[in-house]
């Protein structure tokens, strides 16, 4: 094994800004829902478990 190419960095030319935004975007577009989806299942699921004995009021009630 000469391992040349295993301890070169990457070409500039396909890591540069475009791609770099391109991956941002990627990002973004699957971590801002599955945050929001990880956020309000801990919501409510923190209504669900037993934590303070006082009822909760219900919602248009």
């Amino acid at each position: 094994m000469s391992g040349e190419n295993s301890a070169s960095p990457p070409d500039t030319a396909t890591t540069g800004p475009g791609r770099r935004g391109l991956t941002v975007f990627a990002w973004s577009w699957a971590g801002v829902p599955l945050a929001y989806g990880l956020y309000e299942l801990v919501r409510k699921a923190t209504r669900l478990l037993p934590g303070d004995t006082a009822p909760r009021p219900l919602r248009g009630a």
